[in-house]
């Protein structure tokens, strides 16, 4: 095979292509396009039809920490903060001391069935604490499954939330195995809290300030909105990095706070980091499975077996219940969760870092966690239906309503709105005026002609609005605060 640019990209854009393809099977028969893709990557490699040679492990852990950034953003943009807000404290319990608790249970299971250090066997433990979200709400979705709401938000809470977590973990027991005399219980505990605030502060003061600054901007070209996004992710994790403090849950926390606010071309934007995060998440997963060389699975399958069946029967329900043991969560609702732990992308892009620090066994780890998460994804994945039915966790289905009949009062909330050069909201957009949820804007008359507008719409004098609102109070409040004596006109 000639090595030219064109043959790579060929390769490069047919795997991304069966990728896309295959995710098909995902939505169909809800197998997690982790699996496909990785499958995909196995078919590919050394050992695959292609024999595609890659050992790169350096490589790989670039390409992952540079995907998890925008997955973990996307991620944070996915969630709805009214959601979380009521399972906050739940949620991050499960993130960090259910972590802990895992790590700590899976080690003991490792040390007994391979033969690494007590270090080595807690720094697998930590790699495999964590879950993946987008594993676990594919296969809701093919199955067409619906759990309740609460139980929903935690999951998706802590399956987006866990992850820094288990890679300060990682980090920190590497380092104490490759530098054991440098490191002391009291550095630790700072470098944890310091990881943590520098991340969270960070986090939200960026959330906080993007939706601001693009509403603002008044760019002329929407995709210079998306580019200044992708700078401003990137900004965000190396300065975090930088200071010391956690980047990957500076942006998952950025992304939340982005969520809670309007600003223009904010379903575009949101739309485009769900496509990059899709992007970023093939490529990681066709590389992880370039690495993986299965004919060296064999060797390490009947101790994988059983430390997953460990992880799935025994570490996470008792982590799980430990950590909410004082919680008002119903108890099979407390069992659900401790069944949806599936194992995802970040277990197996954190088993690259032993390469980095070239340890004995960073083979044998690397091997181990990507034949658990396998395991976890077949065994679990294939029986989250079945077990939420089981426990009785689905959502009840909703009854079919009739439409209310058209009343007269709805007139009471429409009024019209007109803009002159004293107006607030005159060159202002509509997603830089923050109104109220319930205050709608619902249609634009300007020079003769009706506009529907959006998030981006700048105001301008002469422009006649529609708005509507139910609350009345809402409606004097907003109207009062556009504009000191709004005028009235027919459209």
């Amino acid at each position: 095979m000639a090595g030219t640019l064109e043959v790579y990209l060929i390769i490069a854009a047919g795997l991304m292509l069966l990728s896309v393809v295959a995710s098909k099977l995902s939505d169909t028969f809800g197998i997690p396009a982790l699996f496909i893709f990785l499958g995909i990557g196995m078919l590919a490699g050394s050992d695959g039809v292609l024999g595609i040679y890659f050992d790169d492990a350096f490589f790989a852990k670039t390409v992952g920490t540079l995907a998890l950034i925008f997955i973990l953003f996307a991620g944070g943009l996915d969630t709805l903060w009214k959601s979380i807000r009521p399972v906050l404290k739940d949620g991050l319990l499960l993130a960090t001391v259910g972590v802990i608790l895992t790590a700590g249970l899976v080690a003991g299971a490792v040390y007994v069935l391979l033969e690494v250090s007590p270090l080595e066997a807690l720094l697998l433990g930590a790699i495999i604490s964590s879950t993946d979200a987008a594993a676990v709400f594919a296969i809701f979705r093919a199955k067409g499954l619906a759990i309740r709401k609460r139980l929903s938000s935690l999951l998706e809470l802590e399956s987006g939330s866990n992850d820094p977590m288990a890679i300060f973990l990682t980090i920190t027991i590497l380092q104490i195995i490759a530098l054991p005399q440098s490191t002391s219980f009291e550095a630790l505990l700072l470098e944890f809290v310091l990881q943590f605030l520098v991340g969270g502060v960070m986090g939200y003061g960026f959330g906080v300030i993007m939706p601001s600054l693009f509403n603002k901007l008044h760019l002329a070209h929407y995709g210079l909105y998306t580019v200044f996004s992708v700078g401003w992710v990137l900004l965000l994790f190396g300065g975090a990095t930088f200071l010391g403090g956690n980047g990957f849950l500076a942006v998952y926390i950025a992304g939340i706070c982005i969520n809670a606010r309007e600003f223009v071309h904010k379903k575009n934007l949101i739309g485009f980091h769900d496509g990059l995060a899709w992007v970023m998440q093939i490529w990681v997963f066709l590389t992880l499975g370039l690495l993986v060389f299965p004919s060296e699975l064999p060797a390490v399958a009947l101790p994988a077996l059983g430390i997953a069946l460990w992880l799935i029967f025994v570490a996470r329900p008792v982590g799980i219940l430990i950590t909410l043991c004082v919680s008002t969560l119903p108890f099979r609702e407390k069992l659900f969760a401790s069944w949806v732990g599936l194992r995802g992308a970040v277990p197996i892009i954190l088993a690259t870092y032993p390469f980095i620090y070239k340890l004995e066994h960073a083979s044998l780890i690397f091997n181990t966690v990507f034949f658990i998460v396998l395991t976890s994804i077949l065994i679990q994945g294939g029986t989250l239906p079945l077990v939420a039915r089981i426990l009785g966790v689905e959502a009840p289905r909703e009854k079919e309503t009739q439409e209310p009949p058209s009343s007269p009062l709805l007139n009471r909330t429409l009024k019209q709105f007109y803009i002159d050069a004293n107006t607030y909201a005159a060159g202002k957009s509509l997603a830089e005026l923050t109104l109220p949820l319930d205050f709608l804007v619902l249609l634009l008359k300007r020079k003769g002609e009706y506009i529907k507008p959006t998030g981006s719409t700048i105001f301008i004098e002469g422009d006649l609005l529609l708005v509507q609102c139910e609350d009345m109070l809402i409606f004097n409040q907003t109207f009062n605060f556009l504009a000191s004596g709004p005028k009235e006109q027919a459209l």
